[in-house]
C-alpha cells in the first residue's frame, strides 16, 4: 500500500515543480511583449486611422502607384540577392568544409561571421570609396568610361551581397559538416560517382537548410535601409525608403499613417518569410542530427 502513495505524492511536486519552471519565461515574455507588441499595437492602432476615423483606406493606398512600385522593387532586390548569395554562399562553404587548411577555415569563419553582420552607413560608404563615381578601383580601371554606375538597382544588388554572401556562409557551414562520410561510402559502395552521390544524397539532405538560408538572405535585404538610403536616395524604388519618406513627412496631410501601412505589410511578408523559415531549418536538424 506504500507504493501507490509514494506516486501519488509524487505527481503534485512534480506538478509544482512544472508550475514554478514557468516563472523563469516570464521576464522573457515581458521583454517580448514590450519590445514587439506595444509597436504592433501601434501600428494596427494608426494604419487603420484616417482623419480620426477607422479606415481601411491607408492600406488600399499602400498597395498602389508608387507604394506598390516600391513594394515590388524590394521585392526583386531581395529576390535577386537571397538566389546569388546562396549560390556563392554554398560554393564557398562547401570549399571552406573541403579543405585541409585549418586557419583558412577558421579565418574565413571569422571574417564570415563579422562581414555578414556589417552594414548600414559605414558599408554604404566603403562602397561609395571603392567603386563610386569618384571611387579608388572605379577612377584605377576607368569603369566611369564604360558606363559603370553603382547608385542603381545592379549596384544596390552589389553592395547588398558584401552582407549576404557570409551570413549564407555562417547558415550553411553546419549543414555541410552535418552530412556524414558513411553516406558518401555507402553511396560509392554502390557504384555512384560524385555527382550521383550529390543528386541523390547531398543536395535532397542540404535542400531545407539551403531554402532557410534564401529565405533568411531575402529577409535581411528586404528589411535593410540605411545602405541604400545613404547610397540611391529615391533613385531605387524600395519600401523601407517610402516609409523614411512618410515619417518624414514628404506625404499629403493627413496620410502620415501610410507609412505604418507600409510598415504592416513589411510584416507580413516577414511573417510569411519566417513561416516558410521555420519549418525548414526543423526538418534540417531532423535530417542532420
Amino acid at each position: 500500500m506504500s507504493a501507490p502513495s509514494e506516486v501519488r505524492t509524487a505527481a503534485p511536486r512534480g506538478g509544482r515543480t512544472r508550475s514554478k519552471s514557468w516563472l523563469a519565461t516570464v521576464p522573457l515574455l515581458a521583454f517580448v511583449v514590450l519590445i514587439f507588441g506595444v509597436p504592433l499595437v501601434i501600428i494596427l492602432g494608426g494604419t487603420f486611422k484616417r482623419e480620426g476615423a477607422f479606415s481601411a483606406a491607408n492600406i488600399t493606398e499602400s498597395v498602389q502607384g508608387a507604394y506598390l512600385t516600391a513594394m515590388i522593387g524590394s521585392v526583386k532586390l531581395s529576390a535577386l540577392v537571397a538566389v546569388v548569395g546562396a549560390l556563392l554562399g554554398t560554393f564557398l562553404a562547401q570549399a571552406v568544409v573541403t579543405s585541409r587548411f585549418r586557419m583558412l577555415r577558421e579565418a574565413v569563419l571569422t571574417a564570415s561571421g563579422v562581414l555578414s553582420n556589417f552594414g548600414g552607413i559605414p558599408l554604404a560608404f566603403a562602397w561609395i570609396a571603392t567603386l563610386g563615381n569618384s571611387g579608388v578601383i572605379t577612377s584605377a580601371l576607368g569603369l566611369d568610361s564604360v558606363g559603370w554606375s553603382l547608385y542603381n538597382f545592379w549596384g544596390l544588388a552589389l553592395v547588398y551581397l558584401y552582407f549576404s554572401v557570409p551570413l549564407m556562409v555562417v547558415v550553411v557551414v553546419p549543414a555541410l559538416d552535418g552530412l556524414r562520410p558513411q553516406w558518401r561510402e555507402a553511396a560509392q559502395n554502390n557504384g555512384a560517382n560524385t555527382w550521383q552521390y550529390w543528386r541523390h544524397v547531398g543536395i535532397p539532405v542540404l535542400t531545407p537548410t539551403l531554402l532557410g538560408g534564401v529565405v533568411l538572405l531575402f529577409g535581411g535585404a528586404f528589411a535593410a535601409y540605411a545602405t541604400a538610403a545613404a547610397m540611391v536616395g529615391g533613385t531605387v524604388p524600395l519600401v523601407t525608403l517610402q516609409i523614411a519618406n512618410a515619417l518624414s513627412g514628404n506625404v499629403l496631410i493627413g496620410h502620415e499613417n501610410v507609412a505604418l501601412a507600409l510598415s504592416l505589410d513589411m510584416i507580413i511578408v516577414a511573417g510569411l518569410v519566417m513561416a516558410v523559415y521555420l519549418p525548414l531549418q526543423r526538418r534540417s536538424a531532423r535530417w542532420l542530427r
